[in-house]
């Protein structure tokens, strides 16, 4: 689901249900595991299991993937990639760092956000959008696409800036493909000063999204050029 929202430089792995809740960690894993709940460690383990497994694909063995500054993924050195998981899905996305200069997934089950949620993560003009798109495509639920679509942007923005990108700081607009009523794309426009990537200061990012099969995804992949 997620391979068909980035370029094809990307290998992107995904597992359903249990596959790859019970797949070996590296000792360092490991030793993270040791007080969490057993929802936790299923859902590190399976999303790992797909990373390990796109590694593979790209012809890298397979290594720790340990979380970071606020949680970001330590990819080997000459990959970058993101992953995601929620209730029954994950996936992990990886890519050659010559390939793209950033990227980052996400995928939520597909219904509405809890009751207060919406006016946390929203700006007043994109919940007047998402007032609109609601009434005109109520087969999407734009509220938990809007949230799916931030954290993505949040994910393609920290590798290239180590600092926090708070929901207000981005202001995104959806919209489906002319024909299309379960996928589309978004454009993220910065409200903060963007990063460097070159020699070129980024004030946006382009995003794609998908609904199916019960889920909603969405993907920003970031070129050099």
């Amino acid at each position: 689901m997620i391979e068909e929202l980035l370029p094809q430089t990307v290998v992107v792995v995904e597992a359903r249900g249990d596959e790859g809740t019970d797949a070996p960690l590296f000792p360092a894993e490991e030793a993270l595991m040791t007080k969490v709940v057993d929802k936790r460690r299923r859902e590190f383990t399976a999303v790992r299991s797909c990373a390990r497994r796109a590694m593979e694909k790209l012809g890298v063995p397979a290594q720790p993937v340990l979380p970071g500054d606020r949680g970001a993924p330590g990819w080997p050195a000459g990959l970058m990639g993101s992953m995601t998981h929620c209730d029954g899905y994950c996936a992990a996305a990886l890519v050659r760092a010559g390939d793209l200069a950033s990227l980052g997934i996400d995928a939520e089950v597909h219904a509405p956000l809890p009751e207060g949620v919406l006016s946390a993560v929203a700006l007043p003009a994109e919940a007047v959008r998402i007032g609109r798109l609601s009434a005109e495509r109520p087969e999407v639920h734009w509220d938990r696409l809007l949230f799916s679509a931030k954290e993505s942007v949040y994910k393609a923005w920290f590798p290239l800036t180590g600092k926090w990108l708070d929901f207000t700081e981005a202001d995104i607009e959806l919209y489906a493909d002319p024909g299309e009523r379960t996928r589309g794309g978004f454009r993220a426009t910065l409200l903060v000063p963007g990063p460097l990537v070159g020699e070129r200061r980024l004030g946006r990012f382009e995003g794609r999204w998908i609904g199916e099969r019960g889920l909603i995804a969405t993907a920003v992949a970031v070129p050099h050029g």
